[in-house]
C-alpha cells in the first residue's frame, strides 16, 4: 500500500494528470480491472495527492506524525474491516465504504499505510528526491544510510553532475 501511495502522490502531482496513466498504474498495483477513470475522478485524488505528499515530505517523525493526525482527523472514518463482499482476505480500511469515492479511497488507504509505517519505524515514512531535477517523493526503508535521492538513476545524474562541476 504506501509503494502504491508513492507511485500516486508522484503521479498525480503534476497539473493535469492523466486520469488513463492514473487508471494504469492503480492496476499495476492490484485493483481490479477493466479500470477506467474520468477528470472528475481524478480531480479528488490529486487533491489527496497534494495532502499525501506533505507527510511523505516531511522531515522529522514528530511533523509526519502531526500531519498524518490532521489528515486522519478531517479526512477519514472509523476503522472498519471489509472482506469486499468476500472477494478479499479480511483487511482494514479507514474510507466511509467499499465504495467510496476514489479521492476519499486514496487518502484513507495511504494514511492507513504511511500511519503503519511511521509507528513501525518511529521516522519518516518518506522522504523528497535530493536531485534538484527530480521532485518525486519515495519511501525511506531498511536499514543502512538515509537514502536522498528517489531512485539509482538520479542519484547517478548527481553524481555525474557534481563530478563534472569538480573537475570544471
Amino acid at each position: 500500500m504506501a509503494e502504491r501511495t508513492v507511485a500516486l502522490v508522484n503521479a498525480l502531482t503534476p497539473d493535469h494528470p492523466d486520469p488513463a496513466a492514473v487508471a494504469g498504474l492503480l492496476l499495476r498495483h492490484g485493483e481490479r480491472g477493466p479500470l477506467t477513470l474520468t477528470e472528475a475522478d481524478v480531480a479528488p485524488m490529486r487533491s489527496a495527492a497534494l495532502q499525501l505528499r506533505e507527510v511523505l515530505a516531511a522531515l522529522d517523525a514528530d511533523t509526519a506524525a502531526h500531519a498524518l493526525n490532521s489528515l486522519l482527523a478531517r479526512g477519514t472514518g472509523p476503522l472498519r474491516l471489509t472482506s469486499h463482499a468476500g472477494t478479499a482476505p479480511w483487511h482494514p480500511h479507514l474510507d466511509s465504504d467499499d465504495d467510496a469515492a476514489w479521492g476519499e479511497w486514496l487518502l484513507a488507504s495511504s494514511c492507513m499505510a504511511l500511519a503503519v509505517l511511521l509507528w513501525d519505524r518511529q521516522r519518516p515514512p518518506g522522504a523528497v528526491c535530493a536531485s534538484g531535477s527530480c521532485h518525486d517523493v519515495f519511501l525511506t526503508q531498511g536499514a543502512g544510510p538515509t537514502r536522498r535521492y528517489c531512485s539509482r538513476r538520479c542519484a547517478t545524474r548527481e553524481r555525474v553532475a557534481a563530478h563534472r562541476k569538480a573537475r570544471a
